[in-house]
């Protein structure tokens, strides 16, 4: 009995591996083509493998958008989640927050470009739920600043506004970050965490 099902773990290896490798190849094919100027034939050549191999793994290309969509924000809603945990100083918060967002988009800014910029390519089904991850991210944030002005900390104006505003500049930072410029992500991460202070008129020091 148990020789029998020996093989399973390694086919299921061999599967996720092929997926793991599909969804990388389509990354970066997403990034140098765009989602319209990708064929499933450009992804699979990329992964090494054959264009039926893809749909073995994959229904589709948007599938796979989706994939790495739905992922990506996913690992952001955790990143902010964890952000704003952890302390009762409302500065530190806000300030967590805005550096590992801008962090984490400058150092995976390739594949946070097609999150922000493929999204009209999603189906309908697939756009609504990665929509319900951004809202929720943006929910974390305006939380955190509505937390801070009622303690009299902060001073935003509209706080949905101001946390707009934060958020788009850690997602603009994806579509020029070039690592050719020889700029830091921590000292990038810096730099947005006192804007973002200032933004709330709470400017450090």
């Amino acid at each position: 009995m148990t020789a029998s099902r020996q093989p399973a773990p390694v086919t299921s290896s061999r599967a996720a591996d092929a997926r793991a490798r599909l969804l990388d190849a389509a990354v970066t094919a997403f990034a140098e083509r765009g989602f319209h100027g990708t064929t499933t034939r450009d992804i699979a050549a990329a992964a090494g493998m054959s264009p039926a191999a893809l749909y073995v793994h994959h229904r589709s290309k948007e599938e796979l958008l989706y994939e790495i969509s739905r992922a990506g924000h996913q690992r952001t809603l955790d990143l902010v989640t964890r952000a704003a945990e952890g302390t009762d100083d409302h500065r530190e918060r806000l300030g967590r927050v805005a550096a590992d967002f801008v962090r984490h988009h400058a150092r995976a800014h390739t594949t946070a470009r097609i999150l922000n910029y493929e999204l009209e390519a999603l189906g309908p089904e697939h756009r609504a739920e990665v929509e319900g991850l951004r809202r929720a991210i943006s929910a974390r944030v305006v939380a955190v600043i509505e937390d801070g002005a009622r303690a009299g900390v902060f001073a935003p104006g509209d706080p949905r506004m101001t946390a707009a505003a934060l958020l788009s500049l850690g997602i603009d930072l994806a579509r020029w970050f070039d690592d050719a410029r020889g700029w830091d992500p921590d000292a990038l991460a810096a730099h947005y965490r006192e804007l973002a202070l200032r933004m709330v008129g709470s400017a450090p020091g």
